[in-house]
């Protein structure tokens, strides 16, 4: 059985490299965030009615990947995450969103610190740092559906240790 590891946070906290990381040190492998995909090829930041069919489109994603995973698939966001944006960018999220980020569960939750230096990328990443109040946000969704999580910090080596005491060697 292949165990579902999500990995959330803000921008620039580190996730894509952590993803990267471990399916190299568990020989498995990563999904990557549909987002960055859809920005880079569209050449435009997500509208509200692009939320739904994003996260839809990540979820397929991980579903293909979990037939090759090994032990353990390292899912580079979540449809959480998704409704975090659309609640800090659009002030709401859409009924499908939300019942599609109710059904997906994970059988672990990693939390990225923003103890990284942040970075702009272009449209892929906001032009200022929305660390805080995207955590702020992200912090009470995890709360209100009573997700546990390891919140992970530090420099790449220091967190990879940290989640090797979450998921063995």
């Amino acid at each position: 059985m292949t165990l579902r590891v999500a990995i959330v946070g803000s921008a620039s906290s580190g996730k894509t490299t952590l993803a990267q990381a471990l399916a190299a040190r568990y020989g498995s492998v990563w999904v990557p965030e549909y987002l960055r995909e859809f920005v880079e090829t569209r050449e435009r930041v997500p509208a509200e009615e692009d939320q739904l069919p994003i996260a839809q489109t990540q979820l397929a994603r991980e579903d293909l990947a979990a037939t090759r995973a090994g032990r353990f698939l390292f899912c580079d966001t979540t449809p959480l995450m998704t409704l975090v944006y659309s609640l800090h960018y659009f002030g709401r999220v859409d009924t499908g969103l939300a019942a599609l980020a109710a059904s997906r569960r994970y059988d672990v939750t990693l939390l990225c610190a923003p103890d990284i230096p942040w970075v702009p990328e272009g449209l892929v990443r906001e032009p200022e740092d929305q660390s805080a109040a995207v955590n702020a946000i992200l912090a009470e969704e995890l709360a209100a559906r009573a997700i546990p999580f390891v919140r992970i910090h530090g420099p790449l080596e220091e967190r990879l240790r940290q989640v090797e005491q979450v998921l063995g060697r």
